[in-house]
Order: structure tokens, then sequence, then C-alpha cells
């Protein structure tokens, strides 16, 4: 499992979040919403230091990583991030 991020969607969270190099993000499953992977469960990130990180993406100095525990929730598929221009923000697909 990989996590994949264009460079334009690495700038949204560079400005959005306000971030610096050196600085984490974390992708985490939160209840509710929608996902096509898992019914019920959706996909969340926050500006957050890692405790027991899975997997993990150093692009432009920052890390962007996934806790061990929410690793299930991807079934074996790679997390893909791009920007989406029409609603300026991220936009989160999966591959396997």
């Amino acid at each position: 499992m990989q996590i994949k991020l264009s460079d334009r969607a690495v700038e949204w969270f560079k400005d959005e979040l306000l971030l610096e190099k050196g600085d984490t993000v974390r992708f985490f499953v939160r209840y509710g919403g929608s996902s096509p992977l898992q019914e019920g469960f959706s996909l969340g990130m926050n500006k957050e230091d890692p405790m027991d990180p899975g997997i993990t993406l150093n692009k432009d100095g920052v890390t962007f990583f996934i806790e061990e525990r929410d690793i299930w929730y991807f079934q074996d598929h790679n997390l893909i991030v791009n920007y989406d221009e029409k609603t300026d923000g991220p936009v989160y697909s999966y591959e396997k």
C-alpha cells in the first residue's frame, strides 16, 4: 500500500494547513460519511504527529502518513490524492 499525492495537492495542503518543512499530516478513518471502500466510514485528514505510522510519504519536506491501526480501511488499495480546481480542495481515490 502507498500514498500518492499530486504536486498540486501537496501545495493545497501546505497552503490550507500552513505547513512547513518537517510538519506531518495524518490521513485517518472516521465513522460516518461514504467511501467506495468501507460503507459507513470515510477518510479524514489532520495536521498531527505520528504515533505508530504504518505508511508514510515525504513530499516537499512534509510527511503524510496513515497510522498502522487505520490500514484496514484501505483493503490493499493505494490512496491517491489529487487536487480538484472546481471544489478547490483534495479529491481522494483508490487503486489496487
